[in-house]
C-alpha cells in the first residue's frame, strides 16, 4: 500500500514539473547564432512563393491631406497609383473629402506592404516629395514621423529651435542627412525622416534633444563625425568610444531677471471715485456757459496754443544764424614767456649741432693729403699782350 502511495506521488510531482514554464528556457543557443555567413540584421526582399495564396480579409488604411497639398496630390497620384499597382495594392484619391486611401486586392502577396502603403501616404501629406516618398515601399527602407510641436510651448523659442535643425542654407540638415544616411524634411510640427532603422534613431534622438534644449545639433554632427573614423579601426570593435566622443557641458547663460511688482498694502476700503467730466465742468464754471460762449473760449485757447507753437519754431529757426562767441586770446603771463624762449633756444642748438655734424660727416681726406711734386700740375706761361718779335 506505500509502495502504490510512493508511486502515485512521483507520477504527480513529474507532471507538475513538466507543467511548470522554466523562465529562459527558450533561450538557449541555437546552431545558427554563431553562423559567420548568416547576416541577422538584413532585411531580405520578400519573395511571393512565400505567400502564394494571398490574403484572406481585405485591409484598409486611410489619410486625410491639408488643402495645399491637393494640386500636388493630384498631379502626382498617376505615378503613386502605379507605383502600388506594383506590389498589388490599389490607391483612391477623394478630393472632395481631401483624403487618400489604399487597401489589399487578390494580387497582394506581401503582407507588411499594406503599413508601407500607409506610411507612403502620411509622409505625402507630410509634405515629402512623391519621388522620395515611393521609396518606402522597399524592404530596406523605413520611415518616422516625429512630432515636435508640443515639446516647446512658447512660439518665438519654437520657432528658434526647429531652424537650429535646419540651419544656416540648410547646412546643418544636409550634414545630418550625410552622416545618418536618412532623408529628413522639417515641415510645420513634424519632421518625417527615410532611412535604415539604426540611423532613424539617430535622427529622432537628435530631433528631440534640439527641442528640449539638451544639446545643439551641431555637438552631435561632431559625434557622429568621431563615431565615423572610428568605426574604420578594427581594434577599437569591442572597446568603449567614450574616451575619443566629445563632452559638451551646458553653459549658463545670464538673461535678465523679470522685474518682480511691488504689492501694495491690502486696504478694505475701495479708493475714491474720481471726478466726471461734468463734475470737473461745475467746479470751473463752464457748465453754465452758453455754445457760443464754449466755441470762443476753445478758439481763443487753440490760437493761443498756435501763437505759442509758432514762437517756439521761429526760435529754433533763428538759433542757426547766430553766431558763436569769440574766445579772446589774454595776455601771455611771464613764465608762458620764458618757457616759449628757451624752447626757441633749445630747437636753435639743435639745428646748429645736426648742421655741424653733416659738415664733418662729408668732409673727405683726399683732398688734405700732399700730392707729389712731380705730379703737380704745370702753370702755363702767360703770354704778354706786346710782343716784339
Amino acid at each position: 500500500m506505500a509502495d502504490e502511495m510512493g508511486k502515485v506521488e512521483t507520477e504527480v510531482n513529474e507532471a507538475n514539473n513538466q507543467k511548470k514554464k522554466h523562465k529562459g528556457k527558450h533561450d538557449k543557443p541555437k546552431p545558427w547564432d554563431d553562423d559567420p555567413n548568416i547576416d541577422h540584421w538584413k532585411v531580405e526582399k520578400f519573395d511571393p512563393s512565400w505567400n502564394e495564396s494571398g490574403m484572406l480579409e481585405v485591409s484598409e488604411f486611410a489619410t486625410l491631406f491639408p488643402s495645399y497639398r491637393e494640386k500636388y496630390i493630384r498631379d502626382v497620384w498617376p505615378m503613386v497609383k502605379s507605383a502600388l499597382k506594383e506590389h498589388g495594392i490599389e490607391g483612391r484619391l477623394d478630393l472632395v473629402e481631401g483624403s487618400m486611401t489604399v487597401l489589399t486586392t487578390r494580387k497582394t502577396r506581401d503582407p507588411y506592404i499594406i503599413i508601407k502603403s500607409r506610411d507612403l501616404l502620411k509622409l505625402l501629406s507630410r509634405g515629402v516629395p512623391a519621388p522620395q516618398a515611393i521609396k518606402i515601399l522597399n524592404d530596406e527602407m523605413q520611415c518616422d514621423v516625429i512630432k515636435i510641436g508640443g515639446m516647446v510651448h512658447n512660439k518665438e523659442r519654437f520657432v528658434k529651435r526647429r531652424q537650429h535643425l535646419v540651419g544656416a542654407n540648410s547646412s546643418t540638415l544636409k550634414a545630418l542627412e550625410i552622416l545618418t544616411g536618412c532623408y529628413i524634411l522639417v515641415q510645420g510640427h513634424t519632421v518625417a525622416a527615410m532611412g535604415s532603422f539604426k540611423g532613424l534613431k539617430q535622427v529622432r534622438k537628435i530631433v528631440e534633444e534640439c527641442m528640449l534644449n539638451k544639446m545643439h545639433p551641431v555637438h552631435h554632427i561632431k559625434i557622429l563625425m568621431m563615431k565615423k573614423e572610428l568605426e574604420n579601426n578594427p581594434a577599437l570593435k569591442n572597446e568603449s568610444w567614450d574616451r575619443f566622443l566629445p563632452k559638451f557641458n551646458k553653459k549658463n547663460v545670464q538673461r535678465k531677471k523679470p522685474k518682480k511688482k511691488e504689492k501694495k498694502e491690502y486696504t478694505p476700503f475701495p479708493p475714491p471715485q474720481q471726478p466726471s467730466k461734468v463734475d470737473i465742468q461745475l467746479e470751473t464754471g463752464e457748465y453754465f456757459l452758453s455754445e457760443q460762449k464754449k466755441t470762443a473760449k476753445k478758439w481763443r485757447e487753440k490760437q493761443d496754443k498756435q501763437a505759442e507753437k509758432s514762437a517756439e519754431n521761429k526760435r529754433k529757426r533763428e538759433e542757426a544764424f547766430v553766431p558763436p562767441k569769440e574766445t579772446v586770446k589774454g595776455n601771455t603771463s611771464k613764465s608762458e614767456e620764458e618757457d616759449l624762449a628757451t624752447m626757441t633756444m633749445s630747437i636753435k642748438q639743435k639745428a646748429k649741432d645736426f648742421v655741424k655734424k653733416k659738415r664733418d660727416e662729408n668732409v673727405n681726406p683726399e683732398d688734405y693729403i700732399t700730392v707729389a711734386s712731380s705730379e703737380q700740375p704745370k702753370k702755363k706761361k702767360q703770354k704778354s699782350k706786346f710782343s716784339f718779335f
